[in-house]
């Protein structure tokens, strides 16, 4: 008995050891060394062919982006369910695309759907997988040929073969910003491709290639599968790795699959005025023109970039189109006359590459916050309402295809609750952006599927219906006039009822009161008095000329960004506002633009949007007349209106968390939690003070309500690729 025992504990350890070995440290022996290496993806010119009955035919990449969050959830739990896989998988064929591009290794669900979905599919869908790069290691003192860095990228390479073959366990928090879980499921059928890497920082690529320049073996590289030739050291770790890369899949599994390296403008291969790069501070390139491949690897390179329209849209400062290899810019002038840079810019990329060139990111985000304007054909990153994002994707793929490229990827296709956006995060509690749906904050909405609040629906659609309005929803109500409020994860809701009202000509002023701190009781842009001081004033005032202010000491915009936008420092003594400053400001949003390029001049200020100004329309998404960027809108005597949490200075509302005063002691954003704002409603006629009544608060922590919606983007583009 004991020496059974001994011989069961025996083969139990060995197991384990060989399950450890073989699925967790990716040890194997091959077994098979003279098994013939396949591909079903090959590269011929610039063009990529898949494998087909009668031999390989041409295959366009028509994908969409997949990222890992959902409400409630940071990307990094990874905690979308296989039921919601599979249904995303059916919107995402429906739609016509033909391809899903992921970013890392995900969770065993996506995979274990993944394969569910293809494997009696007779159409199935394509998959590209990606490998990320740690951000940390990328921003720290490190070069691409430190251990942190060259060493896991590749050995996350390999962890990704394994798991696109089923032959991984991934324990958590093994790989950084990747999933965990057991991979069983062989989903190498439907992989097409690798992007290996992010968008690189320009200064890890500046940094390695200055270290390592002159450096005999970092300019040259002889794989058995790629190869560098007088290349530069960031590029020839590229060759290092995607050579390891396929030479690991071709012993081990047999097999091959088209490789690129990812890349995008800010280390793209040109060179610009030096006006131009000196502004944009371009001082990285990385051109995999410089990488080859061997006969040894069959299915071949493609070139991958992320490309948008707005960003960082270097041609639109360019005099002199001559520098660009263009004899002028009217080739790429639309049919009303205006400069399409975008176009311009994928043309560049066509010609300067020998081989396919594939846009694996383009997009424009659904935001109410914008951050950068597209000022040639006004595809911006942000302020777009749904059909115009739909617009503009129709008219950035027909771009990308007219410039000669082999595919593309919509960038994304979910909305994403936990994204920052630089010109506000100034503004949040960054460690709670997963638990509300920030509009003001682009990044946020590039999906094609929005996630919108409530559980089946939301608790206001501003569209003129106000049945939605309950006796308990009232907070103040006078003789003629009376206000009602509720909110959920994304914006706070108004009614203004007045009796006989008469819209385009009466003004209605809503003060509202949140922080203890600051405010007036005075407005002298209006000459309005109210009973306690207010932080903000609504103004109703028409479909064209109604807005949100903000008194001058809670203006959030001037408290990070007074010396850009204003040309001084806020917070010299003389230039601090006063608690009870009588002002009220626009609200405005800075944006990303090359102003001292635009107006030859370096003391340009930035430019900024008037965020604060309202959109009239139908914000219902069953109207026929949906407009998803409006704010409010007018039926008899009654005014419907929303705005998003953030508009109002609240830096987390599940916590309802909002700004301190910035300059008491702050000098920036703070916070301090609340637990009710007050509220009133006035009009031009108004004799005396207008009341503001308290109206509760209550956070909702971590607990967030959202339904799933297809926006009019997916429909947009479902239309175009039916007919292409």
């Amino acid at each position: 008995m004991k020496k059974f025992i001994i011989a069961v504990s025996a083969v139990i350890c060995l197991y384990l050891a060989w399950d450890y070995a073989y699925y967790r440290m990716g040890i194997y022996v091959d077994i098979h060394p003279d098994q013939e290496v396949t591909t079903f993806m090959k590269v011929y010119g610039d063009q990529i062919f898949q494998k087909c009955d009668s031999g390989y035919a041409p295959f366009e990449i028509r994908g969409v982006n997949m990222g890992s969050g959902e409400p409630g959830e940071w990307a990094t739990d990874f905690d979308i369910d296989k039921e919601t896989y599979l249904r995303w998988f059916r919107y995402i064929q429906e739609m016509g695309a033909n391809t899903i591009r992921i970013y890392t290794v995900q969770s065993d669900e996506f995979y274990n759907a993944f394969y569910e979905y293809n494997k009696d599919n007779e159409n199935p869908l394509w998959l590209i997988h990606g490998v990320w790069v740690n951000d940390y290691v990328q921003n720290s003192h490190r070069d691409a040929y430190d251990r942190d860095f060259y060493e896991a990228f590749l050995n996350d390479c390999r962890t990704m073969v394994d798991v696109v073959h089923g032959k991984r366990k991934i324990s958590l928090g093994r790989m950084a910003s990747a999933g965990s879980g057991s991979y069983r499921h062989d989903i190498s059928p439907w992989v097409i491709g690798y992007i290996l890497g992010v968008e690189w920082e320009d200064v890890t690529v500046v940094y390695t290639d200055e270290t390592y320049n002159d450096v005999e073996g970092y300019e040259s590289y002889a794989g058995n599968y790629m190869y560098v030739d007088k290349g530069s050291p960031f590029e020839t770790m590229l060759a290092r790795v995607g050579d390891k890369v396929i030479e690991y899949e071709t012993k081990r599994y047999k097999q091959q699959r088209l490789v690129a390296f990812s890349n995008w403008p800010t280390t793209d291969p040109f060179q610009y005025p030096e006006d131009v790069s000196a502004y944009f501070m371009k001082c990285a390139y990385v051109d995999v023109e410089h990488i080859k491949t061997t006969d040894e690897f069959l299915a071949g390179q493609f070139a991958s970039y992320h490309v948008y329209p707005y960003y960082p849209d270097y041609l639109s400062y360019v005099n002199d189109w001559g520098q660009l290899g263009f004899t002028d810019s009217s080739a790429f002038l639309t049919e009303t006359g205006e400069l399409n840079t975008y176009r311009a810019y994928l043309t560049m990329l066509t010609n300067h590459h020998s081989m396919p060139v594939v846009i694996s990111e383009f997009g424009v985000s659904t935001g109410r916050g914008m951050a950068q304007r597209d000022m040639n054909t006004g595809r911006n990153q942000g302020n777009m309402s749904e059909s115009a994002q739909g617009q503009a994707l129709k008219e950035c793929y027909e771009d990308i295809m007219a410039a000669g490229c082999a595919g593309s990827c919509v960038f994304s296709w979910q909305d994403e609750w936990f994204k920052r956006t630089w010109n506000t995060m100034y503004a949040i509690d960054l460690k709670r952006t997963p638990y509300w749906s920030d509009y003001q904050t682009n990044e946020q909405y590039f999906g094609l599927l929005s996630f919108d609040p409530g559980k089946k629906e939301s608790v206001c659609y501003v569209d003129g219906d106000i049945s939605e309005w309950k006796k308990e929803d009232l907070v103040c109500e006078g003789k003629d006039m009376s206000l009602s409020m509720k909110y959920d994860e994304k914006f706070v809701y108004f009614l203004v009822h007045k009796k006989n009202l008469d819209f385009e000509n009466d003004s209605l002023y809503i003060p509202i009161d949140t922080t203890p701190k600051t405010g007036s009781s005075y407005c002298e842009n209006y000459d309005l008095l109210f009973d306690r001081a207010a932080d903000f004033l609504i103004v109703l005032n028409g479909s064209e000329n109604s807005r949100i202010m903000v008194q001058e000491r809670y203006e959030a915009l001037r408290s990070n960004y007074a010396f850009n936008v204003y040309g001084y420092d806020t917070y010299v003594k003389k230039n601090i506002p006063e608690k009870d400053s009588p002002l009220f400001v626009e609200i405005n949003m800075i944006l990303q633009t090359a102003t001292p390029l635009l107006y030859q001049t370096q003391d340009a200020k930035a430019e900024v949007y008037e965020t604060g100004k309202l959109t009239y329309g139908n914000a219902n998404p069953e109207a026929e007349e949906f407009n998803s960027l409006a704010d409010f809108i007018c039926e008899g005597d009654y005014i419907e209106l929303k705005l998003p949490w953030q508009i109002l200075n609240f830096a987390d509302p599940s916590r309802m968390e909002i700004h301190d005063d910035y300059y008491d002691g702050n000098y920036g954003v703070a916070y301090i939690n609340i637990d009710k704002m007050y509220a009133g409603v006035g009009d031009s006629s108004q004799n005396g003070r207008i009341p503001l009544v308290a109206y509760k608060l209550k956070g909702w922590e971590n607990k967030v309500t959202y339904h799933e919606r297809l926006k009019s983007s997916y429909y947009i583009m479902q239309k175009l690729w039916a007919e292409k």
